[in-house]
């Protein structure tokens, strides 16, 4: 490790290198933009149509085929080009920076709309709460609270914006409305209950397999679900190349996670299509590291067994035979055969940015994708921007 250490140049100083690390990430930097070009529409524009189009941009840039149409548009720049541009074209996963300063400024906009004392701030009230409940520190400590003021105030908002649009928009503004109720109705069209076969190699540990006709991309995810009305978590797809369906790796963090391990179910509800996630930029690349701690495997797993990017596997995980079984860490072997797999009940924790760094210079590869938790992740891709090198990782904002 001394080496490795002794490798990892200091991190940058620059202007460019502080604007690596947080505040300063590219899903801030585009609220800030959505919100700029708010402020510099004040004097020109009605507030009606400010609240339409905001409105409308929060909504659609979650929709899951906009979503995958902006990492097919992102994803699609020549491996040839100067690797500065698509290293930004990476960052696509951070679209939701527009989510979070349409919101605002479409809240901001609503009071001056007034068509109704009474409607127009039972919306705004609902419109803050579900803001109040979406902020960071709020949402990690109260999460359910967070997803079900998302669905339920978010469906109660629409149905009121009706209300509203009748009142002062004109056709236009219900034909936007429509696109959005039909933007926002598209995933639950798809709502299905589906067989599931679960293997658990150990209990920490379920891998989900499903086979309903559905074979999803490499670097998509699905959302699953006990119960479709309160709760929804997505996790990355697993495709095997040759064979139908796909799986889930699902590890033990917390309630529902735990309760699906122990319980075993014979269903579950999907709803919605795959969707595109941060994994899927590795496509950008002549070839990636991928760093992942524990269950992070699963999301790396299917691009290791596709090959179509070159890539060298960093693995940190607590006993990995024995947690997720011999058949999955042969399976990743037999694809990686030079990956380092890291035991952190043998060998201690390891300096993930020292071995990502080290994976990086020895393998000749462009980039370094991160796939562990929230902690980990923005410590191994800042401290790797910083010195230079295109990281990529989860940012946490759905």
């Amino acid at each position: 490790m001394t080496d490795t250490q002794l490798a990892l140049r200091p991190s940058g100083r620059s202007w460019r290198a502080r604007l690596k690390r947080r505040p300063y990430t590219h899903h801030n930097r585009l609220a800030a933009a959505v919100i700029l070009l708010n402020l510099v529409a004040i004097p020109f524009a009605e507030a009606s149509t400010m609240v339409l189009a905001n409105f409308a941009l929060a909504v659609l840039v979650r929709q899951q085929y906009v979503i995958n149409l902006l990492f097919r548009l992102a994803t699609s720049v020549p491996k040839h080009w100067p690797l500065r541009v698509r290293w930004t074209m990476g960052k696509v996963y951070h679209f939701g920076g527009s989510h979070v300063g349409a919101s605002l400024c479409a809240t901001a906009w609503f009071p001056f709309t007034a068509p109704s004392l009474v409607l127009t701030w039972v919306i705004v009230g609902l419109l803050v709460a579900m803001i109040v409940l979406a902020l960071p520190s709020w949402r990690a400590r109260h999460h359910d609270w967070f997803e079900r003021s998302h669905r339920f105030g978010g469906w109660a908002v629409l149905a009121l914006f009706a209300v509203h649009a009748a009142l002062v928009g004109g056709p236009a503004s219900l034909l936007v409305l429509l696109v959005v109720v039909v933007s926002v109705a598209l995933p639950w069209l798809r709502l299905r209950r589906v067989p599931v076969r679960i293997v658990r190699p150990s209990r920490h540990v379920a891998l989900v397999w499903f086979d309903h006709g559905v074979t999803p991309f490499a670097g998509s995810s699905t959302s699953v679900s006990r119960n479709p009305l309160l709760e929804w978590h997505s996790f990355a797809n697993v495709p095997t190349p040759g064979r139908t369906g796909f799986r889930l790796t699902i590890s033990r963090a917390g309630d529902w996670t735990g309760s699906l391990i122990d319980d075993l179910p014979e269903h579950l509800w999907v709803k919605g299509i795959p969707t595109a996630g941060v994994g899927n930029i590795d496509k950008l690349f002549r070839k990636v590291v991928w760093v992942a701690t524990g269950s992070g495997i699963g999301p790396c797993l299917p691009h290791l067994l596709s090959g179509e990017t070159p890539a060298l596997l960093v693995w940190s995980a607590r006993r990995p035979r024995h947690t997720y079984g011999d058949a999955l860490v042969d399976e990743i072997l037999g694809v990686q055969p030079d990956a380092i797999v890291w035991d952190t009940e043998s060998s201690g924790k390891p300096d993930l940015v020292a071995l990502a760094f080290q994976a990086y210079q020895s393998s000749g590869a462009e980039a370094v994708i991160c796939i562990s938790n929230k902690k980990t992740t923005w410590q191994v891709v800042e401290e790797l921007e910083t010195r230079g090198i295109p990281a990529f990782g989860a940012i946490w904002d759905s």
